[in-house]
């Protein structure tokens, strides 16, 4: 087929349908809990009841026959006690001390799910308490060390051009101080996997997961067995949100733990309040700014101090603290930046990934910076963001130079425009005079890094399959896991396009350590652009390989292909074809001075929020909402869209509805009916719109979408709320209880003033 029959063929951006959606909707997918295997047990976890302390003693209740479970502790453990990450500092289970509520210290397994639950009832733990450290300001002051020498996984330090000097320089210096609570992922199902053991065969995990060679590493690890002796199947996953990046890998060791000892398959599955109590959630986060600015409202220079909460242990945070760092100057240009940031430990279960990977917590901070910038400069949040938005030339605050053309400040005319900004903030401003309804109007404006930051994908060297049969169909082979996001028919589209192929020939391997490569993981933006392109090479590789071989013309109809592949397969064997990411070589950064290129490709976005408080309840609305974005290219506009009007809904949640309630440690509010979640009856028409300008690392000029999203909506929210009622706030979630207390507070202020120039 030829290049202009190729580009006719139209798969890429065509609405095509879901490769697994005939599954989903008939009942036909089959989850981890669907699974039956025979002989099977059931696992279960003990854990901690207490923040900090030393095991003392561990007892067995009466009335529960013992004899019949299986019991796991830490001695139990073949290989290393951890689970096998990035520092390897978490143990799969305690031993002598636990460091948050819920740390898993014992493991059963039972014939009989009730059994079990009776049992882990049954047992109790006595424990030596020891002083906890609760919230960053407490691990910041160091009076308790609770992880190595300073209580801090990890630091970075960004700077660029000469701070000191620009606060001579400033007109005004304006300071703030931003922060951002914890957030579950509330994936639709549960945490769960199947474990089984074979001496010969070594340990197989299915399950409901991201990344299943992160779970391939950490089961090495644990068990002491070659990579060959470990295969990890990834089963239909019902959404993750990151939250099935990392834990994973704890509930596949508890599970194969048992499964070692028994003898038997064990399935473990979490119910609604474990999930919640017990996995990872969004890092808590606190942002100061402080920001010289000129007298026409450019940021002169500034710095920015970012913290995290890590928990217990360190698990992703220094990934999560790398990208919050990178995101906290926003898409403005800084001539001169000092980011100072660090990730804290508490006494609280870990946190971890979650969509948007510590750039939601950090833009939060900067977009309700810069309404404040143009409160005391006095001008508009327009005329601010406008002044200081990147160029095409300039540099990041890692100093990496922009070569795309962006575009910004047509992308905010045209979010402008497309909310009717100008009309609304006009006719709010004058019908807020009257009544207990306030409407206002806010923005934020952001961008993305699309990929692993920095040297993160040279490390990874990501391989993909693609693999033709006999009869002429195509398999693509990644790990990369599909829980809902579109990752296995967009990877098919590609393939698709790239052979001049129906879509309905390609189909994609289910993601098997034994069966498909490396591709990295299912997280960063990254499947569309840097795995997508990879999947485009070696497709490719495939077409060229008949061409060479004389076996397929230049243009060809599917069922030449066929014949192609089938002659090939007879006379060469099985025809396959791989590519391995290669960094391109204007991609450099520097890991010692944190500095370079950070990202292969940023998305760009502006959102407009319309909001109303209601001064009766002390409630706020989102009434419409705008989403306009630069991604690349869109591969499947259905699909494309649903990712941004499902990204903006979490976030709607993240500034206002969802608040972890903390108690020594522990989420005390680990259910669905305490832990509230917008549902649709609250969510606004969310519009969204897409501008297109391409990246020559993605495949057709895709960038990464999925965390995006996540990134605007809390701060234009909260910026909508400021210009309802012109009370700040720089809190998130924003709870009616805090917007009672703030009013109240400034109620008492006016009357307090009043009363005071009255007797004066």
């Amino acid at each position: 087929m030829t290049l202009a029959k190729l580009q006719e063929h139209h798969i890429v951006g065509a609405p095509v349908p879901r490769k697994e959606g005939r599954d989903k909707v008939t009942g036909a997918a089959r989850y981890v809990d669907d699974m039956v295997l025979p002989g099977m047990l059931y696992g279960a976890t003990v854990r901690s009841t207490i923040a900090r302390g030393k095991i003392r003693k561990i007892t067995y209740g009466p009335g529960i026959p013992w004899e019949e479970f299986v019991t796991v502790t830490a001695k139990d453990i073949p290989g290393k006690n951890c689970i096998a990450l990035i520092l390897d500092d978490q143990p799969c289970l305690a031993e002598e001390t636990v460091n948050h509520p819920e740390e898993p210290t014992l493991l059963l397994a039972h014939a009989d799910r009730h059994k079990l639950r009776k049992a882990v009832e049954a047992i109790s733990i006595e424990y030596e308490p020891l002083p906890a450290v609760h919230t960053m300001a407490e691990s910041e002051q160091q009076s308790t060390i609770i992880w190595g020498s300073d209580n801090i996984f990890k630091s970075y330090l960004i700077e660029k051009g000469d701070v000191e000097a620009v606060w001579k320089e400033a007109a005004y210096i304006v300071e703030g101080e931003y922060s951002t609570g914890a957030q579950e992922q509330l994936y639709i199902e549960n945490n769960g996997v199947i474990a089984s053991f074979d001496r010969e065969k070594g340990v197989t995990v299915w399950g409901s997961l991201q990344c299943p060679y992160y779970v391939h590493k950490a089961l090495m690890a644990l068990c002491g067995l070659p990579e060959e002796k470990v295969r990890v199947v990834q089963m239909e996953t019902g959404g993750a949100f990151g939250g099935k990046e990392e834990f994973p890998s704890m509930i596949a060791a508890h599970a194969t733990l048992l499964a070692i000892k028994s003898g038997r398959p064990v399935k473990i599955v979490y119910d609604r309040m474990e999930d919640m109590a017990a996995t990872t959630k969004r890092h808590p986060s606190r942002t100061r700014h402080r920001t010289a600015v000129g007298k026409d409202g450019k940021i002169l220079g500034g710095e920015i101090e970012f913290t995290i909460d890590g928990g217990a242990y360190s698990t992703l945070s220094s990934v999560v603290l790398s990208r919050g760092t990178i995101h906290a100057g926003g898409p403005y240009y800084w001539p001169s930046v000092r980011i100072r940031a660090k990730a804290v430990a508490t006494n609280s279960p870990p946190h971890g990934a979650f969509r948007g990977f510590g750039a939601p917590q950090s833009l939060f901070a900067m977009e309700r910076h810069m309404d404040r910038i143009a409160q005391v400069v006095g001008t508009s949040p327009i005329e601010v963001r406008g002044r200081n938005f990147l160029k095409p030339g300039q540099t990041t605050t890692t100093q990496q130079t922009i070569r795309e053309e962006i575009g910004l400040d047509h992308l905010l005319s045209r979010a402008l425009k497309l909310s009717d900004y100008h009309a609304k903030k006009a006719r709010f401003a004058r019908e807020n005079k009257y009544g207990v309804l306030k409407k206002g109007i806010g923005i934020a404006a952001f961008l993305h890094g699309a990929g692993f930051t920095g040297s993160g994908e040279r490390y990874l060297n990501s391989l993909v399959g693609v693999q033709a049969g006999a009869d002429g169909s195509v398999r693509v082979l990644v790990s990369s896991a599909e829980f809902g996001q579109g990752t296995n028919t967009v990877l098919c589209q590609i393939a698709a396009e790239a052979l001049g192929l129906p879509y309905e020939n390609v189909v994609i391997a289910q993601p098997d350590t034994t069966v498909v490569p490396n591709s990295g993981p299912t997280v960063a933006s990254r499947t569309a652009m840097i795995v997508g392109k990879l999947v485009q090479s070696a497709a490719i590789s495939i077409r060229q390989t008949l061409t060479k071989t004389g076996l397929l013309g230049d243009e060809y109809t599917p069922e030449q292909f066929r014949v192609a592949c089938r002659e090939y397969i007879a006379a060469h064997g099985p025809l396959k074809a791989y590519a391995r990411y290669e960094a391109p070589a204007d991609i450099y950064w520097d890991d010692e001075h944190y500095r370079g290129e950070a990202y292969a490709a940023f998305a760009w976005a502006v959102y407009v929020a319309e909001v109303t408080v209601d001064l009766a309840t002390y409630s706020v609305t989102v009434d419409d909402f705008v989403a306009l974005q630069e991604v690349g290219k869109v591969l499947h506009p259905v699909l494309a869209a649903g990712q941004i009007t499902g990204g903006v809904a979490q976030a709607i949640g993240f500034a206002l509805y969802e608040k972890v309630v903390w108690q020594n440690g522990r989420m005390v509010n680990n259910q669905m009916t305490n832990y509230i979640m917008p549902t649709s009856a609250d969510l606004p028409p969310i519009r969204v719109f897409f501008e297109e300008i391409g990246n020559v690392h993605g495949a057709h000029g895709a960038k990464g979408i999925g965390e995006l999203p996540m990134d605007g909506p809390a701060p234009a929210i909260l910026n909508a709320v400021e210009d309802a009622i012109g009370v700040r706030f720089n809190s998130i979630p924003l709870l009616p209880e805090d917007l009672f207390e703030a009013l109240s507070a400034q109620s008492l202020d006016s009357k307090a003033s009043f009363s005071t120039r009255e007797i004066r």
